[in-house]
């Protein structure tokens, strides 16, 4: 089947999908703000180049695009009539890396959400997701905290930090 748009004007669409700071991304972190939550953005330290990072909670958030990430079960991950071929192995590479991503993320100790762009189209929506999410890194918080108080040396105090 032929593209029903001119090559010219297929790479111009092509060329304007954003990496980052888009809409669903965007409303998950407006919601998350709201709900009084602070994080870092687009860490590139980290494996996969986290969305949203929340450091203290040791939880990164990656905000994934149903189709270049195949969300499955999901109408908006479809796969193009035209160069099939490449557009699976494309996919399959852009899934093998956020698996590797992840895996890499939680053998350093941190947990992995990952939130498709059809949870999230608007910021109400993204409010309804973002309680679970508030709830999972507060909690986490306070583990880690008391992990490092049970570390320290008995006798220890904060007198002189």
């Amino acid at each position: 089947m032929a593209d029903i748009v001119s090559p010219k004007k297929r790479s111009s669409m092509m060329a304007a999908v954003r990496r980052q700071h888009t809409k669903p991304e965007i409303n998950l972190r407006r919601a998350l703000h709201k709900a009084g939550l602070r994080f870092r953005l687009h860490r590139r330290d980290l494996p996969g180049t986290p969305d949203l990072v929340f450091s203290s909670a040791r939880v990164a958030v990656f905000v994934n695009g149903c189709f270049w990430h195949r969300h499955k079960g999901c109408t908006k991950s479809t796969t193009p009539a035209t160069r099939t071929d490449f557009w699976l192995q494309k996919f399959k590479k852009n899934v093998t890396r956020d698996q590797r991503a992840k895996a890499s993320l939680e053998a350093a100790g941190w947990k992995v959400i990952v939130v498709w762009e059809c949870e999230v189209p608007t910021v109400q929506a993204a409010a309804t997701l973002a309680k679970p999410i508030h709830s999972s890194i507060k909690k986490r918080t306070r583990v880690l905290a008391a992990n490092v108080l049970n570390d320290r040396p008995r006798g220890a105090s904060n007198a002189g930090r």
